[in-house]
């Protein structure tokens, strides 16, 4: 088995220059380095990670703590995040707080216990796993971002202008000549739902809509509530449809598209649909959906480097908050 030992004879160095060169290169200068990297690589020798542990009190390790594993924006965001750091080399381990499944403060009081005894080195949250529990971010000592609106501002945390992105699409459908839309929000229990839902009706008021409250229906942002919102339009305004229907995420969206399809619906002829959010896996829905909001990767882009900069030093200042502007983009089912 090759050791630390061999690698310091094979390079004609130390132990502490290769233990050096391993946790602190910074110390070493760049001949040596290579000196040690080229004993290394013929070695093929590969460190011990739970020595290297020990050695520099940090794991390596990042939490990446999601609410949904099914639900496609989170993937997106383990996928980036995980490439990322990867890229710095870090592992990433995640962790699912089964928000649909009724379970997340339950999951969520087991996995607070392990970052508050510091087995990883940082945490990223995604919005909203930590769902009635953002408090516990204050007494967690390990540099954090989330991932969407933190009201307590606890932490870092990157989010989307969700009332912006509303507001665009508000004013977007209203430019088509839509003045009778329906819109179904998210929970109001999720501030980011309540943000989306006020910037889409002031972008309507803005452009000389009406708000008609009965055309507004409250959806859980999963597949069933976008398929009740369709059946509770046909029920309800039958005789009076609207022109077009906002969704406020896409797991919504898809199930409603699904609804008015078996109804025989067209869309858009019969009824306009946009959708906020914005992810890879929209541009194999067709129509394809008109959608405003920021793509999954950028936010996990941008938490990452905020987590970082706190891992390195870089940065050691009170909690940023970056919000990233909504984009609209238009295709052809509005």
């Amino acid at each position: 088995m090759t050791t630390i030992s061999k690698v310091a004879e094979r390079a004609g160095v130390s132990r502490t220059t290769v233990s050096h060169v391993l946790n602190h290169a910074d110390r070493v200068s760049p001949h040596l380095r290579e000196r040690v990297m080229q004993a290394i690589t013929e070695l093929g020798y590969v460190p011990n990670p739970q020595a290297q542990s020990l050695r520099t009190g940090r794991t390596n390790i990042i939490a990446l703590l999601i609410p949904d594993i099914r639900n496609p924006f989170y993937p997106e965001i383990v996928q980036t995040a995980q490439s990322d750091l990867e890229a710095v080399g870090l592992d990433t381990m995640v962790f699912n707080s089964d928000v649909p499944g009724g379970h997340p403060q339950e999951h969520n009081r087991e996995y607070l216990r392990q970052f508050r005894y510091k087995r990883v080195d940082g945490l990223i949250v995604a919005a909203p796993a930590l769902h009635g529990m953002h408090d516990e971010l204050l007494s967690i000592d390990l540099p954090t971002v989330f991932i969407g609106q933190l009201n307590n501002r606890s932490v870092d945390s990157v989010n989307v202008d969700d009332h912006g992105g509303g507001y665009l699409m508000g004013r977007y459908l209203a430019g088509k000549g839509h003045s009778r839309i329906a819109h179904v929000t998210g929970p109001a229990y999720f501030s980011e739902a309540v943000a989306r839902a006020d910037g889409f009706e002031r972008g309507l008021a803005d452009s000389g809509v009406a708000i008609d409250p009965a055309l507004r229906f409250e959806g859980t942002y999963l597949e069933p509530s976008g398929i009740a919102a369709v059946e509770w339009l046909l029920d309800s305004h039958r005789d009076h449809m609207p022109t077009a229907i906002f969704f406020a995420n896409y797991l919504m969206a898809i199930a409603g598209l699904a609804a008015l399809h078996d109804r025989a619906l067209r869309v858009p002829q019969d009824i306009a649909v946009a959708v906020f959010g914005d992810q890879p896996s929209m541009d194999y829905v067709r129509p394809r959906l008109t959608r405003v909001g920021r793509t999954p990767s950028e936010l996990a882009h941008r938490a990452v480097a905020m987590l970082i900069e706190r891992l390195n030093g870089a940065y050691a200042g009170t909690p940023r908050l970056e919000v990233l502007t909504s984009e609209l983009h238009e295709f052809d089912s509005a």
